[in-house]
């Protein structure tokens, strides 16, 4: 089959946040345990020799890496397109020059908040005010910029004025995602997940901005599983368009496939790309359709979001086989209205409360 459209490198699971929805993995890698960077360039080539396009820089944070610049240098040399998604934190005026001298195509800035309390409470440091001078760092370059923020049932009254943040900021792209309840995400499920008032007056505001901003800025939105009608095709299907890399070098399917028990993944030190993805049990188990159970074996929706993830079928429903419980037609999609109800008596958080978050340590 064709090799993968992306390589996402997780080149590292250090991080300066303490996110209250991180969907790194609960164990994450230690800097004991990262790659060297010879073995990530290895990787960029492999990939590019596959048919890969795109390279994403993620972690953790990625400028935690003293190598980053002769990363993106690689990727460069390897004809990748490299975008680095970053919280910003470590990236100064110096370094982001090196970093655009050495081919950074694209830099994605993740935002908690427009506001400087609820962000920097919602990432467990104070960071925002760094974030902001960052992004007008990426300004003054002739570089592709994303916004991302990440949106939930505690910022979602202030949508409108994080889209007129992106604007102000000068960003190409705006990408509002709202929570995936996976890695530390379930921890605060509770406190994050939005009522559907807010989802669908989320949906209104962003249909205006879409409107008002076409030809100025796109804006894409994610929007929140438990209120979709059908499933995500993860990922693009299991298997199917991208290939990750975690820190340790082990090649997974997506970013939470390591929660599936009984599952083996390869380290890219001990098998070539090209053989992980083709062949590796991994990468194979839920790829195309003899693995689906019903109603997906039958349904017409199954080339199109290929049953729905894997990873949130387990963490729902404690089965990686079943439909994903999120769309209408699984079997046990009570599971996920019932979350929903309990979400839904009081439509938005009393004003001035604050959850009491649990926040999420980072590997040293």
């Amino acid at each position: 089959m064709a090799g993968p459209l992306a390589l996402i490198a997780e080149i590292t699971h250090r991080c300066p946040l303490h996110c209250v929805y991180c969907s790194n993995p609960l164990e994450m890698k230690s800097r004991t345990e990262e790659l060297p960077t010879a073995a990530w360039i290895d990787a960029f080539e492999q990939a590019a020799a596959l048919g890969a396009l795109q390279l994403d820089l993620t972690g953790g944070e990625p400028l935690a890496r003293a190598d980053l610049t002769e990363l993106v240098a690689a990727a460069r040399n390897a004809k990748l397109y490299t975008n680095l998604i970053t919280s910003g934190i470590g990236l100064t005026a110096y370094r982001l020059d090196a970093l655009v001298k050495a081919g950074l195509d694209h830099i994605q800035l993740s935002f908690q908040d427009s506001r400087e309390q609820p962000a920097n409470e919602f990432a467990g440091t104070a960071t925002h005010e760094r974030k902001l001078a960052v992004a007008a760092e990426i300004a003054r370059h002739r570089l592709a910029f994303t916004m991302n923020i990440v949106v939930h049932r505690s910022n979602l009254a202030r949508l409108e004025e994080m889209i007129a943040q992106a604007e102000r900021l000068g960003a190409h792209r705006l990408e509002i995602a709202h929570v995936q309840y996976y890695g530390w995400a379930i921890e605060n499920r509770e406190a994050l997940l939005p009522s559907r008032v807010q989802v669908e007056r989320s949906l209104e505001i962003i249909r205006a901005a879409e409107e008002r901003l076409r030809g100025r800025m796109r804006i894409e939105y994610v929007v929140p599983d438990y209120y979709a009608k059908f499933p995500k095709a993860c990922m693009g299907g299991w298997g199917r368009k991208l290939m990750l890399i975690q820190p340790s070098g082990h090649a997974l399917p997506c970013h939470a496939a390591a929660v599936i028990p009984g599952m083996k993944f390869e380290r890219i030190t001990d098998r070539p790309l090209e053989w992980i993805w083709e062949h590796s049990p991994s990468f194979t188990k839920f790829r195309g359709e003899d693995w689906m159970p019903e109603p997906c074996r039958s349904c017409d929706r199954r080339t199109v979001d290929f049953g729905g993830c894997r990873c949130q079928a387990l963490l729902l429903a404690g089965d990686a086989y079943v439909t994903d419980p999120v769309c209408s037609l699984a079997p046990s999609h009570a599971i996920v209205t019932n979350i929903i109800d309990e979400a839904n008596p009081s439509e938005t958080p009393a004003h001035g409360s604050s959850p009491q978050w649990i926040y999420r340590a980072n590997p040293s």
